[in-house]
């Protein structure tokens, strides 16, 4: 897929260099501070070595640099892939940042394959490295620390019982009938039930709240028996696959990895129809950590915040915390919907791993407060810990610290990752991670703490900069 080295600079790069063409400070500065630390390019190089028998050999593909710049790049100016590759394409500064020059830029999907083949575990530990190059320059000194969390929706409609079971299927139906192009006779004994299936989804999404109570569960009676029956003629079309033969090896593999698919959606249609008939049929109250509000992306978790614009949200609750300068120090996608307040004692620990001490303030919103939360601040030496209490009556003591100046101005500190997270969200691609699967929406978060990392050094950088030269 890709060779593991840099490529050999030809005559046509080095006349691309003597152009003079300036870059953006910031990015200029971004790759100032990537050239000097080769540590990030590495950890990627690996992840495109993954896997492949022969790295070093084969077709020519995006080096571990280019990668790494085009990623952080597609992440600050929150560009899709095909806008990435033609603003790459079509400019001469973005050539130089990418270090892509005169080189023919690929398409869009050989970024999107490149991308794919990092992990989580990579775009954490290069965050982990920036910030530990942040601390050696000067440039951090983790003395404050406010945390709080967030939710990244998943790319999912909003779920109901008749949309699950619709959605599955008319997928069913689609993976059948790419099956019966494959197969020399065909597919036997599988009736096209879309038709009949999206009426009763639509009956059902029409329906006005006096209607409902009388007439719903015959429609998703309906609509469920009709789900079953595909469910069961999709396996019968995929034991007609198994018992075919005569086909060439690029066949065999494509038929097996479309039964593969045929079999993963009708476990998932098992747990619609079972989800659907429980709530519905018989009135049973289903466990949240028991639903399935997507066969598309079934990792998504429901998430419920309290909060009047979105009572209710779609995807994975993110935990973040922030340092003084806006260096997210920690960042970490969670599972289900847990208390922010289990989040305070991990968040110290990981804080004096990475500098070395606790920090001098700790901020965080009311509902990371429980007694022994401010305890475990306490001991681990957290001199002022702005956690506003939250319910119950407060003592005179409580009462008298939280209206002191030195906690207002730490609960003013706090307030400033509500500004970090909405830059994350509105610029960095954060609102809505349009990629498939857990392990791809985890890399979009890494990648958007990525992209405001580098630009927060470069900004601090730069800043340097100018002092040092007004020193001058």
């Amino acid at each position: 897929m890709t060779r593991a080295a840099d490529p050999q600079v030809s005559f046509a790069d080095l006349e691309f260099l003597t152009q003079g063409v300036a870059l953006d400070p910031l990015l200029q500065a971004i790759a100032d501070f990537l050239d000097g630390h080769a540590e990030p390019v590495e950890r990627v190089r690996r992840d495109l070595a993954r896997g492949l028998k022969k790295p070093g050999t084969g077709r020519s593909g995006l080096t571990p640099a280019q990668v790494l710049r085009s990623l952080t790049l597609m992440r600050v100016k929150n560009w899709d892939y095909r806008e990435l590759r033609d603003r790459i394409a079509d400019g001469y500064s973005l050539r130089r940042f990418t270090q892509f020059y005169s080189q023919p830029v690929p398409k869009h999907d050989a970024f999107n394959r490149a991308f794919n083949r990092l992990t989580p575990g990579t775009l954490q530990a290069v965050n982990e490295l920036l910030v530990r190059a942040a601390v050696d320059l000067g440039l951090e000194d983790g003395m404050k620390l406010r945390t709080d969390t967030t939710v990244v929706e998943t790319d999912i409609h909003y779920p109901t019982d008749g949309t699950l079971l619709w959605d599955t299927v008319r997928v069913l139906t689609r993976l059948v009938g790419r099956l019966a192009a494959l197969l020399p006779q065909g597919v036997r004994d599988f009736p096209n039930r879309r038709r009949a299936a999206r009426r009763r989804m639509q009956a059902l999404q029409r329906m006005s709240a006096t209607e409902r109570p009388h007439r719903q569960v015959g429609k998703y009676r309906e609509l469920i028996g009709i789900t079953e029956e595909v469910v069961a003629n999709a396996r019968g079309a995929r034991r007609q696959a198994a018992r075919a033969r005569g086909f060439a090896p690029l066949e065999a593999l494509a038929l097996a990895a479309l039964c593969d698919e045929i079999a993963h959606y009708c476990t998932l249609g098992d747990w619609v129809i079972s989800q659907a008939r429980r709530r519905v049929l018989d009135g049973e109250q289903v466990p949240t950590a028991e639903k399935l509000y997507s066969i598309f992306e079934p990792h998504t978790d429901l998430i419920k915040r309290g909060k009047v614009r979105q009572p209710v949200e779609f995807g994975h609750k993110v935990f973040l915390a922030e340092s003084a300068r806006g260096l997210i120090t920690q960042y970490r996608v969670l599972d289900g919907n847990p208390a922010d307040e289990a989040h305070v004692a991990p968040s110290l620990a990981r804080h004096h791993a990475t500098f070395g001490h606790a920090p001098a303030l700790y901020g965080a919103d009311r509902g990371f407060y429980s007694a022994p939360n401010v305890q475990a601040c306490e001991a681990a030496g957290v001199p002022l810990v702005c956690i506003p209490q939250r319910g119950g009556m407060k003592t005179p003591e409580r009462d008298a610290y939280e209206k002191s100046p030195a906690f207002k101005r730490g609960q003013r500190f706090r307030a400033g990752i509500e500004g970090r997270i909405s830059v994350l969200v509105r610029g960095r691609g954060m609102k809505r991670a349009r990629v498939e699967g857990r392990e791809r929406f985890e890399v979009l978060v890494g990648a958007a703490v990525l992209a405001n990392n580098l630009m927060i050094i470069a900004t601090l950088l730069l800043a340097k900069q100018r002092r040092h030269r007004r020193a001058a």
